[in-house]
């Protein structure tokens, strides 16, 4: 005999996985040194909570988990993945109703799809964008959760390397 749930307790249920996935693929992503498996966890986790947050989640939930896939994207070596995930919320991340810690995340995932897809510039600009958004955050957690996905988006060699 199966039990049938309300509307509102599947939608608390949903929200509840979603939020774990979420939490999960951002661990994993932070990560320095993965294995396959660990891949592989992450990426399904950042589309299990995509999926997720498109059933139950609102603009904020959705734009977060997309920037999520972008990142995890770039990270796996997808540029045509990550390029894709980083545009559709852009938006959102470019509304005047976005926090500062929301905007340096934004940054910071932008600099690690452009050092994926092989824009240099982009890459270079971004990061040193992202840096300064991070110091400027008033909130230390804030700047030490910033700072973990800072770490693994590639450092943009220097200009003074004939680039």
């Amino acid at each position: 005999m199966s039990q049938q749930y309300s509307p509102e307790e599947l939608a608390t249920w949903q929200r509840r996985i979603a939020a774990r996935a979420n939490n999960k693929a951002w661990e994993l992503s932070e990560k320095l040194d993965r294995t396959q498996a660990e891949n592989h966890e992450m990426l399904h986790a950042a589309h299990a909570a995509m999926h997720l947050w498109s059933i139950v989640g609102n603009e904020n939930n959705k734009a977060h988990a997309e920037l999520l896939l972008a990142h995890v994207y770039a990270l796996l070596g997808d540029p045509v993945r990550a390029a894709k995930y980083l545009q559709d919320p852009n938006p959102f991340f470019a509304s005047a109703q976005c926090e500062a810690w929301e905007v340096a995340m934004y940054r910071t995932i932008a600099a690690n799809v452009a050092a994926c897809i092989g824009d240099k510039s982009g890459h270079r600009a971004l990061y040193k964008e992202a840096e300064s958004l991070i110091a400027a955050l008033d909130d230390a957690k804030d700047r030490e959760i910033l700072l973990a996905t800072l770490r693994v988006v590639p450092i943009p060699p220097s200009e003074s390397l004939g680039e």
